[in-house]
């Protein structure tokens, strides 16, 4: 046993080291890219038409440091208002540093190939890149481009729509011929989501009228002390209406760390959740699934796993797939959540009917949505595995940047015929 214990800290301590080498990598990339916009910036100037162009050179520049430093600012300020409108505001930023820097690296392409190829094609800017005004308005492009992406994403991020899926269950349960679940995942509540998401949310929920409502992880964002009010947020939650309850479990985000524009920081400690939570979560009405299992009106099971990387407080590593349905009447249906749509084959081959998921975001923001295929074996919506039934949700909150971009916030309604 001691030996064991030893060796599972033994590999927590490598985690967290590598946990920390990563934190340190994403800070050097990002001085890299925020040095690359400054110094587009600074190459730009010289060839655009502005009037008093070393007072504005100065101002954009003082701006630009600004914003690149908010980020960092709020974690250096006491708990307050202020603070937290700074902490959202860096989240912005971090969005409308991705899209500055993809227009200006395609800008910074053209120029390249015109120069390597000495072509004169008038699709790659012809005459006009060569004059002060048309870098002027080069430069007027890249910015209000970002911008109009920025505002576009953290607009549409605010609107939660409805999936739907239909499935059928080939198993007859008695007194039950179908069963519509409304699946959540992702709420991040924190500095980007708050009391109003979450009426938003209740209130799409209820207006579905689901038998079952599973929270399939990333309740949190990490820090319990963003979160804007947990008394009316709990209220909130409380509202949910369904006729089996609200049943969750915790993703890589419901652990107390300390994060920073989306990223977290490693700690010597295990990352778990803290009483806080669990404490909000009952208030809430919620009940945690935390590897195991409930059999609901002796008609189907719903089994909670942990998070695959996090499993939390009191569980060293979680069970298998196998493990799941051992002691199961599999001849009933059978559901899971389980944050991260991982071991698909494994779970259909254990005899889980439904498996329901978060966690990927769908990419949240372009190009991550197109990215994220090569990352997941399903990234987002409904995918059939043997005769289990995978659906993953695009999620109701927002992680890093508080904007979506190629992706929407969601609910999915998921409607199970049983045959």
């Amino acid at each position: 046993m001691n030996e064991s214990r030893s060796r599972f800290s033994k590999k927590i301590s490598g985690r967290t080291q590598g946990n920390g080498m990563f934190k340190w990598f994403m800070l050097f990339v990002y001085i890299v890219l925020c040095s690359y916009v400054f110094t587009g910036w600074f190459r730009w100037r010289k060839w655009m038409e502005i009037p008093h162009w070393k007072i504005v050179s100065i101002g954009i520049a003082f701006l630009l440091l600004l914003l690149a430093s908010s980020i960092f600012l709020g974690k250096f300020l006491p708990q307050s208002e202020i603070q937290l409108k700074i902490l959202q505001f860096g989240n912005y930023w971090i969005g409308f540093l991705i899209y500055v820097i993809s227009f200006i690296l395609v800008c910074d392409l053209i120029w390249l190939l015109r120069s390597l190829l000495a072509f004169k094609w008038s699709w790659m800017g012809g005459p006009l890149i060569r004059t002060k005004t048309g870098v002027t308005l080069l430069a007027v492009l890249v910015l209000g481009g970002s911008f109009l992406s920025t505002l576009y994403g953290a607009v549409h991020a605010k609107k939660i729509k409805t999936s739907f899926h239909d499935i059928t269950i080939n198993k007859q349960v008695d007194d039950l011929k179908e069963m519509k679940v409304v699946l959540i995942a992702d709420l991040h509540l924190g500095y980007s989501v708050g009391s109003k998401d979450m009426q938003k949310m209740v209130d799409r929920i209820n207006k579905q009228d689901p038998d079952l409502v599973v929270l399939a992880g990333d309740i949190f964002d990490n820090e319990y002390e963003a979160l804007d009010d947990p008394e009316k947020l709990a209220e909130i939650l409380r509202g949910i209406r369904s006729k089996y309850g609200v049943y969750a479990c915790y993703g890589n985000h419901d652990i107390q760390e300390k994060i920073l524009a989306g990223f977290t920081f490693g700690s010597k400690e295990k990352k778990e959740s803290t009483p806080e939570m669990d404490e909000f979560l009952e208030k809430a009405g919620i009940t945690l699934l935390r590897d195991e299992y409930v059999l609901i009106d002796d008609s189907f099971y719903l089994y909670g796993r942990p998070d695959y990387e996090r499993p939390g407080r009191g569980i060293d590593k979680r069970k298998t797939p196998q493990e799941i349905t051992e002691g199961m009447d599999v001849s009933l249906p059978v559901l899971v959540i389980d944050h991260e749509p991982r071991e698909l084959q494994e779970l259909a081959d254990a005899g889980v009917d439904v498996d329901l998921c978060g966690h990927t975001h769908d990419g949240q923001v372009f190009p991550g949505n197109i990215v994220i295929r090569f990352f997941w074996e399903n990234k987002c919506g409904y995918l059939k595995k043997g005769n289990m039934h995978n659906i993953v949700t695009s999620g109701v909150g927002l992680f890093g940047p508080n904007m979506r971009v190629g992706t929407k916030s969601e609910i999915c309604d998921v409607s199970i015929c049983f045959n």
